[in-house]
Parts: C-alpha cells; sequence; structure tokens
C-alpha cells in the first residue's frame, strides 16, 4: 500500500543453532528485552519520519491551494481553508518538539526516554495521517490521482501507527507512566 521502497519481508529461523558470540544482548535469553530497549532509540526516528512527511504534505497543500482557483480567487484566500492549514501547521510544530524532546532524551540516556518517545512516536505518526488526509483532502479528486504527490504520502503515513509499536501500543506504554506517576498525586 505504501512505503514501496522499502522491501520488508518475513524470516523464519527453524531449529537454527546460534553461536554464543552471535547472541543479541548480554545473556542467554534476554533478546526480547533488549530489542524491545532499541525501541527507545527507534522511536524518535519514527517521529521524526512522521513530522518529515506531513511537513511534506502540508507544503504540497500550501502549494496547491496557492495554484488553485475557485470562483475566481485562489482557494488559500479562503478562510476554512486558511484554518485547515493552520491547523496543519500546529500540529506538525507539536509533533516536531516532541520527536527532537525524544531524540534528545535517547542520545543523553535520559531516564525518561522510554516514556518521550512512545509519546512522540504516537503523536507524530497520527498527525502524518492526519495532515496527510487533510492535505489529500485540499486537493480534491486530484489528491486521489498519481499527479500529484500527496497521493503517495497519504498511502506512506498509514505504516507509521503500525511498526516500531502500534499506536495502540504507544497508549499502552503512556497509559502505564500516567499510573505510575499518578502514585506521587496523593
Amino acid at each position: 500500500m505504501g512505503i514501496r521502497c522499502s522491501h520488508t519481508r518475513q524470516v523464519i529461523l527453524e531449529d537454527c543453532e546460534i553461536p554464543e558470540e552471535n547472541l543479541v544482548g548480554l545473556s542467554p535469553n534476554k533478546g526480547f528485552i533488549h530489542a524491545i530497549k532499541t525501541l527507545n532509540s527507534s522511536r524518535p526516528f519514527i517521529a521524526t519520519m512522521g513530522t518529515g512527511l506531513a511537513q511534506g504534505a502540508y507544503r504540497e497543500a500550501v502549494k496547491y491551494a496557492r495554484q488553485r482557483e475557485q470562483f475566481g480567487k485562489n482557494i488559500i484566500n479562503f478562510q476554512v481553508v486558511q484554518h485547515m492549514l493552520a491547523d496543519m501547521l500546529v500540529k506538525i510544530e507539536g509533533a516536531r518538539m516532541l520527536a527532537y524532546r525524544a531524540a534528545k532524551h535517547a542520545i543523553a540516556g535520559h531516564p525518561e526516554t522510554a516514556k518521550h518517545s512512545a509519546i512522540a512516536k504516537y503523536y507524530s505518526s497520527e498527525i502524518a495521517n492526519q495532515v496527510c488526509d487533510d492535505a489529500l483532502q485540499l486537493h480534491g479528486g486530484y489528491g486521489f490521482t498519481k499527479d500529484y504527490p500527496v497521493e503517495k504520502m497519504y498511502r506512506d503515513a498509514k505504516i507509521l501507527t503500525i511498526y516500531e509499536g502500534t499506536s495502540q501500543i504507544q497508549k499502552n506504554e503512556i497509559g502505564a507512566y500516567v499510573i505510575k506517576e499518578s502514585a506521587q498525586y496523593k
């Protein structure tokens, strides 16, 4: 459906012996925990992907709105279009700040890296979908054609809510932090 440049495949290993020097992590049977911890670093990357995708869709929407005429005016002059573009821009800037904070925490090994990575990944991927949807909406029927890049952006956005942990998983993780932090509010 989207990200066609990624040749993602399933790998199945059955009855394989892995030499001890090829273990993932520091000790046997801890590979899953090690893999989960890598998500703290990869999720900010997904957040930046979502932010960049949203930024690109926003730029295409602005460009189209400046060119498209309706009733003798460019549609960018219509208040409803301005409101849509304003909402898109605010969402993008929020996603950008969350992604930057998560990346900064991941690089520094901050104790709240996991929390901020989940927040940034969740928000940015959802925003990418919303902004791409709005950009496509502003393009009208043309948005569904391959003549405009928002068609591809719209398809590409969906995977961001799925890989590196679905949006629902991110909300579970964020919710766990809410419960943990709420213990201090007696």
